[in-house]
């Protein structure tokens, strides 16, 4: 094997794609600029406890581990900047009223989450601190929708859970948290089979109801009638009410900002990681979520203080490959003549207003085909005038 070969799922990018990406997060990062999300940039490596703090346990897996030859402790290379940017919040900027941050940076993971998917997405969101109400989860999810409207996707589903109801079942049941994570991963996995075994050994100590609603969750999923089914038939828990009447309140705002919307009570996505009301976006063409996100009240907590937090990401990587790219720009020739300041002066100039100008270096007149031009500066009657090649 050829030493240079890139391991499995890890790859370069070339200049086109490289430019249809950098346009991507400067679109997207101006636009969180000018909603007053500030920018950060967490460092690529940490101290695995700093990473793995509070509901980014869930990272375990997917992280790269390092020893640090300083100190002789164990580092990770991050999978996930949620939870840098909740210790950024809790622990450096320490303000007490509502908090907006952005990033945008590589992050690592030890196995793809598909078979298309690099193991470096190239990671964007953002993330809002100190509000509690229904107010900021629809700030963050309208945000992300024009996000991806700005980025070309155009068509947008978007589905809609809310952990607490899960929680409120297993809360009012007693149910040990063995099976309470034996119950989660079968229902995160869809699987109604092993779902079904599981309640008909549970018969005997849980009330036959909170089974029903277990067995119930996977086939809640579709529009706002599954709401209505889910107020008829779950328990009238204060948890699960308030949960299904805050969707049914973000359902009808968002109506106006994508093309369908869907609940699903039985999305479990970062049930350790999420407080509270979860969604993801998709688009065709994709089979995976391009946009993902939810309330995490819980995060800050491990750094010192606990805020109440929302927030969205997204892959620009996985996302520039649903947008075809426009061609590479072409750029303008310009001969090499040393202190000629009428030509330095145009050629800044153009520069200035974004123009891409090549000056030729010498011997390179013999191979202008590698310089990307269509535009040459040439010299008319003392005045430098672009023309086309």
């Amino acid at each position: 094997m050829r030493n240079w070969l890139l391991p499995e799922y890890v790859e370069d990018i070339l200049p086109t794609e490289a430019l249809h990406i950098e346009t991507l997060r400067r679109r997207i990062g101006d636009f969180l600029f000018v909603h007053g999300y500030q920018l950060v940039n967490p460092p690529l490596l940490e101290y695995i406890e700093s990473l793995l703090s509070g509901s980014g346990s869930d990272m375990d897996l997917h992280m790269f581990k390092v020893i640090d030859q300083l100190s002789g402790r164990m580092m990770g290379l991050r999978a996930d900047m949620t939870p840098q940017v909740a210790r950024i919040d809790a622990h450096l900027l320490n303000c007490k009223g509502i908090t907006r941050l952005c990033y945008a940076s590589s992050v690592l993971h030890t196995v793809p989450s598909g078979l298309t998917r690099t193991r470096e997405p190239l990671q964007i969101g953002a993330e809002l601190y100190g509000h509690s109400g229904l107010e900021s989860d629809i700030e963050i999810q309208r945000l992300m929708m024009e996000c991806l409207s700005i980025s070309g996707i155009k068509k947008v589903h978007l589905d809609l859970g809310h952990v607490a109801v899960f929680r409120g079942l297993i809360k009012n049941a007693n149910i040990p948290s063995e099976l309470e994570t034996e119950l989660f991963s079968i229902l995160q996995a869809k699987d109604i089979a092993g779902l079904k075994t599981l309640c008909a050994e549970l018969t005997q100590c849980v009330s036959k109801h909170i089974l029903q609603a277990l067995l119930l969750l996977p086939e809640l999923y579709g529009d706002s009638k599954i709401l209505i089914l889910a107020h008829k038939f779950l328990p009238d828990y204060p948890e699960i009410r308030t949960a299904l009447s805050e969707l049914e309140i973000v359902g009808k705002d968002l109506r106006s900002v994508v093309d369908s919307i869907a609940f699903d009570l039985a999305d479990l996505r970062g049930y350790h990681y999420h407080s509270g009301m979860v969604f993801s976006a998709y688009t065709k063409g994709c089979s995976n979520a391009i946009a993902l996100g939810g309330r995490y009240d819980e995060i800050g907590k491990a750094f010192g203080r606990a805020r109440p937090a929302t927030g969205f990401s997204m892959d620009l990587r996985e996302l520039s490959r649903l947008i075809k790219p426009d061609p590479y720009p072409k750029g303008i020739m310009a001969p090499n003549e040393r202190n000629n300041q009428a030509l330095e002066k145009i050629i800044r100039q153009l520069r200035d207003n974004g123009q891409i100008v090549i000056v030729v270096l010498q011997g390179q007149e013999c191979n202008q085909s590698t310089l990307n031009c269509d535009r040459r500066l040439v010299s008319h009657n003392g005045d430098w005038v672009v023309e086309t090649i």
